[in-house]
C-alpha cells in the first residue's frame, strides 16, 4: 500500500458521512499498479462522488425554491385580487399574459380587476405568480420581469418562461432564472423533443436598415 507520503492515499478518497449506493467503492490499490492505472482509478472515484454530490445539491436547491415560493405566495396571499392585479400590471405584464399565466380568460382578469369576486384558487395563482416575480428579482437580480418572461430561453427557439409556467414547470423557471441550468437542458427537461418541435429553417437577423427580418438558415 502506498505511504503516507503518497498523494493518493484511501483516506483521501473517503468523505465520512457522504454515503449513496450510486457511489462506487473507493478503488483497491495495489504496489504493482502504474501511477497512471491509480490515477484513472481515483479520479473515476472521485468524478462518481462528484456526480451524486452534484445531483444532491441540485434537488435540495430546487426544494428550497419551492418552500420559499410557497412562504411568499403565502404573504402575498393576503393582499386582495385586485391589489395583486394592479401590481402585475406595474411590472409591466400584459394582462393577456397574465391570464395566460393564471389560466384563466382576459375577461376573468378584467373582472377581477374591477373588484369582481374570485374563487381561493385562482386568488392564490396570482399571489404564486408575484411571489414568483420577487423571488427571481431578489435572488438572481432580474430587472423589468415581466419582460423577462417574454424573453426566448434559447436565441432561435419560441419558448419563454411563459411557456414554462403555462406548463406548471415552476422549478424550470427557477432553474433558468438562477442560471445553475443551461438554456439546452432547462428546454430538455421541460420537452425532451424540443429541437426536433422547434426546428426551423429560417432564422431573425438584423438587416442593414436596422430592422429584424427573417432568412433560411444557411446550409
Amino acid at each position: 500500500m502506498p505511504t503516507d507520503s503518497s498523494p493518493h492515499r484511501i483516506s483521501d478518497l473517503i468523505d465520512i458521512g457522504t454515503a449513496g449506493t450510486d457511489i462506487a467503492v473507493p478503488p483497491i490499490i495495489s504496489e504493482t499498479r502504474t501511477s497512471a492505472t491509480v490515477n484513472t482509478e481515483i479520479l473515476g472515484y472521485r468524478r462518481s462522488e462528484a456526480r451524486v454530490r452534484h445531483v444532491d445539491a441540485d434537488q435540495r436547491h430546487q426544494r428550497s425554491h419551492y418552500d420559499e415560493w410557497v412562504q411568499r405566495t403565502t404573504e402575498r396571499g393576503r393582499s386582495s385580487p385586485s391589489e395583486l392585479l394592479e401590481e402585475l400590471a406595474e411590472l409591466g405584464f400584459a394582462w393577456r399574459d397574465v391570464a395566460r399565466l393564471v389560466g384563466v380568460t382576459v375577461q376573468a382578469v378584467q373582472k377581477w380587476r374591477r373588484g369582481a369576486g374570485t374563487s381561493g384558487e385562482n386568488r392564490r395563482s396570482i399571489a404564486s405568480l408575484l411571489a414568483a416575480c420577487d423571488m427571481v428579482t431578489a435572488h438572481y437580480g432580474i430587472k423589468e420581469v415581466a419582460s423577462w418572461f417574454e424573453m426566448p430561453v434559447l436565441q432561435g427557439v419560441a419558448v419563454t418562461p411563459i411557456d414554462l409556467w403555462d406548463a406548471k414547470r415552476p422549478d424550470l423557471v427557477f432553474d433558468y432564472a438562477s442560471g445553475h441550468a443551461d438554456s439546452d437542458q432547462v428546454l430538455t427537461d421541460w420537452d425532451p423533443q424540443w429541437r426536433e418541435r422547434y426546428h426551423s429553417d429560417f432564422e431573425v437577423f438584423r438587416a442593414a436598415d436596422g430592422q429584424l427580418s427573417i432568412r433560411l438558415k444557411d446550409r
